[in-house]
Order: C-alpha cells, then sequence, then structure tokens
C-alpha cells in the first residue's frame, strides 16, 4: 500500500474526528455520546478515503484516455421511454436535433474520466449518512455536510492531480 493511500485516510479520520466532536459537543449532549460520534464519523471517514482513494486511482488509470461525446447522451436517457405515440415523436425529434447537429458536437469531447467519480461520491455520501443515522448522531447535517463536500472536492482534485502525471 502506497504511503499516498495512508496519509489520506490518516488526515481524514483526525479532520473528521475532530469536526464531528466540535459538532456534537453541547451541554445538554452527554461526553460519551460525543466522543462515541465523533469515533464513528473519524473512524468510518479515515476507511473511505482509503478506499475511496485506491478505487479512484484505479479508475483514472482505466479511464484517463476515454472520451464522451455528448451528443450521444440525450438518445441513452430517451431510451429508456415508453413506446407511446408522444414519447416516440419526442424521441425522433431529439434524434433529428442530434443528426443536425452531429457534425457541430462531434468534435466537441469531454474526458470520460470526469465521470468517474459520481458514483464513489454518491455511495459515499449515502454510507455516511446511513452510518451515522445508525449510530443515532445528535446533529446529522452538521456531522455529515462537510464529508459529502470534502468528499466531492477531494474526488475531482485528486483526480487531477493523478493526470498531470
Amino acid at each position: 500500500m502506497n504511503i499516498r493511500l495512508i496519509l489520506s485516510g490518516v488526515v481524514s479520520f483526525v479532520f473528521y474526528f475532530s469536526w464531528a466532536y466540535w459538532a456534537n459537543s453541547s451541554a445538554d449532549i452527554a461526553k460519551s455520546v460525543t466522543l462515541q460520534a465523533a469515533l464513528v464519523q473519524g473512524l468510518y471517514s479515515g476507511f473511505v478515503t482509503l478506499f475511496f482513494t485506491f478505487i479512484l486511482e484505479k479508475v483514472v488509470n482505466k479511464y484517463k484516455s476515454s472520451y464522451v461525446s455528448l451528443a450521444f447522451v440525450t438518445p441513452i436517457i430517451c431510451m429508456f421511454h415508453s413506446k407511446t405515440p408522444q414519447n416516440v415523436a419526442i424521441r425522433q425529434s431529439f434524434n433529428n436535433a442530434i443528426n443536425s447537429s452531429a457534425s457541430y458536437l462531434g468534435n466537441k469531447k469531454i474526458a470520460g474520466v470526469l465521470f468517474a467519480p459520481i458514483i464513489p461520491i454518491t455511495v459515499q455520501s449515502s454510507l455516511v449518512i446511513m452510518v451515522n443515522v445508525i449510530n443515532q448522531t445528535p446533529n446529522l447535517t452538521l456531522t455529515v455536510a462537510p464529508s459529502i463536500f470534502f468528499t466531492a472536492l477531494y474526488a475531482y482534485t485528486y483526480m487531477l492531480a493523478l493526470l498531470k502525471k
């Protein structure tokens, strides 16, 4: 395991332990509950950051040379609708618009790797909320909001750093 992975997990543990301790420190919350919330959030964040960083490195390395053309996103979205006459007409309109603009959009591509962190961020966000609900963390929103925000920020910053290598 490389030092970057371990360091990211340790930094995450320290930061989120401290944040959760502060977020749940209050005269009406027992110190044991505050400490438990801080330990749960810190340990969860440390391990998830370690795993998240490992997965992100693998995904970025796999897809860093892939591209997605924006011209083909709409047909993918439309293919799941039912076959009513209205939906067929809408789909045909989209197809006509896409065919008309394909020459323009054909050269407008974005790196497929930019989509790589979206699923891990969603999974992490769901898990951090679930873990803290199960733990009955007193100030749930204040405890998990930074975790979700900084996970997304970290994912894209780390991904860009990996791409610069």
